[in-house]
């Protein structure tokens, strides 16, 4: 018995397009009606998580997605996906105006690459400011006994550029960038990289990156089609 999903999506736009595509693509279905039901809230204006973060000014945007989450509560979803990570340093709130499970993309993001490099020390994270200043990876490294790695300051602006004056705004994004943040986390020597930013997950739907990079998203979009009830495909 399939399970509907909600989704909590818009941040941004083009990522939550490419989750939908991915969540259809990696479902085993020779039918529509072998596919999973969901309810798809592309809430484009929702407040920046980043800047929620930073400047500690959360409550805009912890109201509006908390509506988000108890309107997919009403509509009869049994478990939420939010394709964006910077929102997920918000998953405790969120989870608590909802009795719908909320996959926690983070913990399922680490659980995998510990899983897949059982050996793994030492982790870069390849996310936004707010995801980074947060620790929200870093916590959920913490139980594995397992270093998160951040990108050096230069590299840093690199990834923020990436994210914002590229994906955010429409392009495909530098592979310069891309590169020179990664050679920055390999040289500090992390054994593998989460792309913990959804917007480098569409930024890979152009450009092919090292293996040992590991995309949250799709890491979510597994997560989604099992709790749903469906099968996934590779």
């Amino acid at each position: 018995m399939l399970k509907k999903l909600g989704v909590i999506g818009g941040m941004g736009p083009e990522a939550t397009s490419f989750y939908y595509a991915r969540v259809i693509a990696r479902t085993v279905a020779s039918t529509d009606q072998e596919h999973i039901d969901m309810v798809i809230l592309s809430h484009a204006t929702m407040p920046d998580r980043t800047k929620a973060i930073l400047t500690g000014h959360k409550q805009e945007f912890l109201a509006a997605i908390e509506k988000d989450a108890r309107d997919l509560e009403k509509l009869g979803v049994e478990n939420i996906a939010i394709p964006c990570n910077t929102a997920h340093y918000f998953l405790k709130d969120i989870q608590a105006v909802t009795k719908v499970p909320v996959i926690d993309m983070v913990g399922e993001s680490v659980r995998y690459v510990k899983e897949g490099y059982p050996d793994v020390k030492k982790i870069g994270i390849m996310g936004t400011d707010g995801t980074i200043q947060a620790g929200t990876y870093s916590r959920a490294c913490d139980k594995y006994q397992i270093a998160a790695c951040a990108p050096r300051e230069d590299a840093q602006r690199l990834v923020m550029s990436l994210i914002y004056d590229d994906i955010k705004s429409g392009r495909p994004g530098d592979r310069a960038k891309f590169d020179q943040a990664y050679e920055d986390l390999k040289e500090q020597g992390c054994d593998a990289v989460i792309l913990a930013c959804t917007e480098i997950s569409v930024f890979k739907e152009y450009y092919p990156v090292p293996a040992d990079c590991i995309d949250a998203m799709d890491v979510l979009v597994r997560e989604s089609i099992i709790r749903s009830g469906a099968a996934y495909k590779e």
